[in-house]
């Protein structure tokens, strides 16, 4: 069964039945989905949960769906990795890294939201589903409609990295490629929903889309044992994930769940970091920036859900930073050199600014800690090309390896001293 009561207004609190709406017309906020959970309890329960298939829809009685769901069966519960090697280079006791570059089938975490956005908009009869994307949501938009058979159309900024680009385009949508950013990007697609009654899967299918995030957090506290890390650092573009993990660990605590508290932390890029600056001047106006950073998957200036980061964040008692090119990229070689994770730049980008929150001595050495990792980095080659160390190229005898060995063996005893 389903516990959805209908949409509400996060500003003035106006409610409104299970529609295609994403914007309050009297206040003009943005609609959430809110649910019983008084029928919910003891109904939803630990066990209730388990006994579901190891996906994203062992939680459907806290998503906002009807029938028995057609795409996403394979979508989520990806792997919550115990980082010892990663906690011992950063100095901390215990370190997790949540890890959504293997999610099926597009290897990010928009495969969660978008198994929920598209369901939906099968249930509302739309025949063609389409998005502003960065490229993560783009993929995954393109894998889950033509796994449903639905029209797709795709809207992405035209200097996207190529490996996005094939990774959408191999599935057969109408990709269009806008002369501009994300920003400039997500402004014609608003007009286009309008126009042409798509399923936007981020505008007007937008409260149930974001639903979906919830699930990476159910997924580390069930992982953790049914409980809470003491930290997790999520990052941050358009705003979607961090505030849905937060209601997702509320939700989870209201039922009786889990217990205790989590502070949330925000990640930025440097290039693009309009909510860390808001965070850091203790101001609530966000400022948009024009976006420059090799992390193109949240490089938007402009995010549509940023107040609600800034306040997850802070009633969660966290914090946030931004980070570098040059820190993004050595943080993905960390990652990659000591758990054999490769992520993108946004996964970089959580490492980094973990990495300094721990350093500024704001997450203790001695308490849980979960680095979210929401991309795979084998879609943005671009991102560390120049930076690895290029093969030896040998004659093929043994002779020649044998001498490259040696000269290896001597490097290495020369740079340990």
């Amino acid at each position: 069964m389903s516990y959805v009561k209908g949409l509400r207004c996060r500003e003035c609190g106006s409610e409104q039945p299970v529609e295609p709406l994403h914007v309050c017309d009297v206040c003009f906020g943005p609609y959430e989905v809110v649910y019983d959970y008084e029928a919910m309890r003891g109904h939803v329960t630990r066990e209730s949960i388990e006994r579901h298939p190891r996906n994203l829809w062992r939680y459907r009685d806290l998503l906002p769906i009807e029938g028995e769901p057609k795409i996403g069966l394979h979508s989520g519960f990806t792997p919550l990795v115990r980082a010892d090697r990663l906690a011992a280079a950063l100095g901390v006791r215990e370190l997790y890294v949540k890890d959504d570059s293997v999610n099926h089938p597009t290897f990010s975490y928009k495969d969660r939201v978008v198994s929920v956005a598209i369901s939906k908009a099968m249930e509302f009869g739309f025949t063609t589903v389409s998005c502003a994307s960065t490229g993560n949501l783009a993929n995954s938009v393109s894998a889950h409609a033509a796994r449903a058979g639905l029209g797709c159309y795709i809207f992405i900024p035209h200097d996207l990295e190529q490996g996005k680009v094939i990774g959408s385009t191999v599935y057969g949508p109408r990709a269009v490629a806008v002369r501009g950013n994300y920003d400039d990007v997500n402004r014609l697609c608003s007009e286009v929903a309008d126009k042409y009654g798509w399923a936007f899967v981020n505008i007007n299918v937008r409260p149930y889309y974001t639903e979906g995030a919830k699930t990476y957090g159910f997924e580390v506290a069930e992982q953790l044992g049914w409980r809470l890390p003491q930290h997790i650092v999520v990052p941050t573009a358009g705003g979607t994930i961090l505030p849905k993990v937060a209601k997702a660990f509320d939700e989870l605590r209201h039922l009786g769940l889990v217990e205790g508290d989590c502070k949330i932390y925000t990640a930025q890029a440097a290039g693009s970091a309009p909510v860390v600056h808001a965070l850091h001047r203790d101001t609530d106006l966000i400022v948009p920036v024009k976006p420059n950073t090799i992390a193109k998957s949240i490089a938007i200036g402009n995010p549509a859900d940023g107040y609600y980061v800034l306040k997850a964040v802070r009633e969660s008692g966290g914090w946030g930073e931004a980070a570098t090119d040059e820190e993004i990229v050595a943080a993905i070689h960390l990652l990659a050199r000591t758990e054999g994770i490769f992520t993108e730049p946004a996964g970089g980008t959580t490492v980094a600014v973990t990495k300094k929150l721990i350093e500024q001595g704001r997450i203790p050495s001695d308490e849980s800690i979960v680095i979210s990792v929401t991309g795979n980095g084998y879609k943005t080659l671009e991102a560390v090309t120049g930076t690895v160390t290029p093969p030896f190229e040998i004659p093929a005898r043994l002779s020649d390896f044998d001498a490259l060995y040696e000269r290896l063996q001597a490097s290495q005893q020369a740079s340990t001293g």
